[in-house]
């Protein structure tokens, strides 16, 4: 775990990741720590394998869990300051190559040609 999520990093993303809620009456499992479903993530995104492969092994709890926490830092924009910051961070230490770098304008609309 200590490979994917080293506590350098772990200690850069920490902050921006949002609070955690508070404990629930409805029972059920406790929720998985942000370290546990970002090492998850991670793993995942690095080997390509299913979500719902994710090896206990790994303590990461479930591959659903860890995708469930993707999406909702996709969809609160989590999971783009992140990107932000780790791109920042290897900028100023001079590992990034922008000439090796492209826009992609398949998303962008071109407004009447133009």
């Amino acid at each position: 775990m200590a490979k994917l999520l080293p506590d350098g990093l772990w200690a850069v993303l920490e902050p921006i990741l949002p609070p955690v809620p508070g404990p629930t009456t409805k029972g059920g499992r406790p929720r998985l720590s942000h370290r546990q479903a970002l090492t998850g993530i991670l793993f995942v995104l690095k080997t390509g394998l299913p979500w719902e492969d994710l090896p206990a092994e790994m303590n990461c709890g479930s591959g659903m869990s860890c995708w469930r926490r993707l999406r909702d830092w996709q969809a609160d924009g989590t999971w783009d300051q992140i990107h932000a910051v780790l791109l920042d961070r290897l900028d100023a230490a001079g590992k990034l190559d922008w000439s090796k770098c492209a826009i992609d304008g398949t998303n962008v609309r071109a407004v009447f040609g133009g």
